[in-house]
């Protein structure tokens, strides 16, 4: 009688096992095909607007294609022999590099410091600046470009007028016209629209630190540079890492619009980048094999710096 028992015992126990493993499964399968419906058409738009025209891209630049009609010619290696061999590239490359240098540090360093000022909670007029410092960033590429254009005109802008004024003419400069200063003040102006956005990024990042952290700081008597240094600076790291990030993306690309309006790349090529110089290439030159052959290396240099910035901020994150 116990023996028979015990085998009821089992087989109830084993239905149930049964019942659990199929319940699990049927979860499984609901979730796994929540995760493909939810997937797939993502990917499917990913592959067809950027995976393709990528390996697209990078199978044009080994021909000799004039963008009208499917006349592909294979060439080989010979986009990429002209490449290294090409005066302008190598001085549009110069010009990215000035870029990325310059700008990205500049802005910041800007924006951090103005963010460390308009966070403090002692201003009263904080909420105007930084509606203030904002502001540019609202304000179209194209218009900021040709605003910016106006104010470096040598003979009725704002710049050489003021220098004028105060005297210091030796000071005057055709700022879009000279190859020792176009670089830069293209940078100036990327840098005026940027930082108020990035000033914005750092505010909020700066915001969330608990303010017990700078009373217990203010009690030990710590400077306003250390408690920035010390409290500040390491609790807004990832929000600083993705700045970074933004920016350098940032130059590669909207150098572009900036130097196409305010230059043209001009003069002599002296501010041109690598960004206008495949829109040359290909749209005024016919020649769309060589812009893609410019286009893969923008693609491995924007990919390696990003890898650089990766590894230098791999470090553990800062919780409070």
């Amino acid at each position: 009688m116990a023996a028979y028992i015990l085998s009821i015992d089992d087989k109830r126990e084993r239905e149930y096992m049964r019942q659990l493993v199929e319940k699990v499964k049927r979860l499984t399968y609901k979730r796994n095909f929540f995760i493909f419906v939810c997937i797939v058409p993502t990917f499917v738009l990913f592959s067809v607007f950027v995976l393709y025209p990528m390996f697209s891209s990078f199978a044009m630049s080994f021909t000799d294609w004039s963008g009208i009609g499917k006349n592909y010619k294979f060439i080989g290696l010979q986009n990429y022999e002209k490449l290294f061999r090409d005066r302008i590239v190598k001085q549009a490359l110069l010009n990215n590099i000035i870029l990325l240098v310059f700008v990205p540090v500049v802005t910041i360093l800007l924006s951090l410091l103005f963010a460390f000022l308009l966070s403090g909670k002692k201003l009263r007029e904080k909420k105007v600046y930084r509606v203030l410092f904002f502001f540019p960033n609202v304000i179209a590429i194209s218009i900021t470009s040709i605003l910016w254009s106006f104010i470096y005109h040598p003979s009725v802008g704002i710049i050489n007028g003021f220098l004028k004024w105060i005297g210091a003419e030796s000071l005057i400069h055709t700022w879009l016209g000279e190859s020792a200063t176009v670089v830069f003040s293209i940078g100036i102006t990327m840098i005026w629209q940027a930082v108020g956005y990035y000033m914005i990024l750092f505010i909020a990042a700066m915001e969330g630190i608990p303010n017990e952290l700078y009373e217990v700081a203010n009690i030990e008597g710590a400077s306003s540079f250390q408690k920035f240094s010390k409290i500040t600076m390491p609790l807004i790291r990832n929000v600083l890492d993705v700045a970074i990030i933004f920016n350098i993306i940032a130059v590669f690309n909207g150098s572009f619009t900036y130097t196409r309006i305010m230059t043209g790349g001009g003069p002599d090529n002296k501010s041109n980048v690598l960004s206008l110089y495949m829109y040359q290439q290909a749209f005024e030159n016919g020649n769309f094999g060589y812009a893609m052959a410019v286009g893969v290396i923008i693609l491995i240099i924007t990919l390696v710096l990003s890898g650089i910035n990766n590894r230098l901020s791999a470090k553990d994150d800062i919780t409070y």
